[in-house]
């Protein structure tokens, strides 16, 4: 198979992130509307992460922030947000770029997103179709199983690590 040198794979995880920006931002300006909340993941030691250093010694490698009651302050540039979370009743401000994410989940609509490396040539929208299929080519042989287009009890989650090379 010839080498991905467009970089099919980052392109749509960055639009995918995209999706987490437009939401946060929505929520800077709106505030979470009805039953809307977010569960985001994010690697606390990706470059740039900026969170106060007893949540990084608790949480080494990777850590899930809940967006829905306690927050405050938070803004959304192109590359990073910025939010105050209550822990143990005090609030911490969190830096964290958007590269730093690993995962997005609002359950109020049962819409999630993984992320994976950033080295992949193909991934699925939320629907489980892959790109290809989604434009009428075939899909070449997957090397895993392919994802289900709905999990069982009704999740949409896109994960892009089950299409990468290893």
């Amino acid at each position: 198979m010839a080498q991905d040198l467009m970089q099919y794979g980052q392109m749509v995880e960055d639009s995918l992130r995209g999706v987490v920006r437009m939401a946060l931002k929505r929520a800077a300006t709106d505030g979470l509307l009805g039953e809307h909340h977010f569960y985001i993941g994010f690697n606390t030691q990706y470059p740039g992460v900026e969170i106060p250093g007893h949540l990084g010694l608790q949480y080494p490698e990777e850590m899930t922030i809940v967006v829905q009651h306690k927050f405050w302050g938070l803004e959304v540039g192109e590359e990073a947000f910025e939010i105050t979370l209550s822990f143990n009743g005090q609030g911490q401000r969190l830096f964290i770029p958007f590269q730093a994410l690993t995962s997005f989940l609002d359950p109020s609509v049962q819409f999630g997103l993984q992320f994976g490396q950033q080295d992949g040539d193909a991934t699925t929208d939320t629907a489980g179709a892959s790109h290809n299929e989604a434009a009428g080519m075939p899909d070449p042989a997957p090397e895993k199983e392919p994802l289900p287009k709905e999990s069982e009890n009704g999740d949409n989650v896109v994960t892009l690590d089950q299409f990468r090379k290893d």
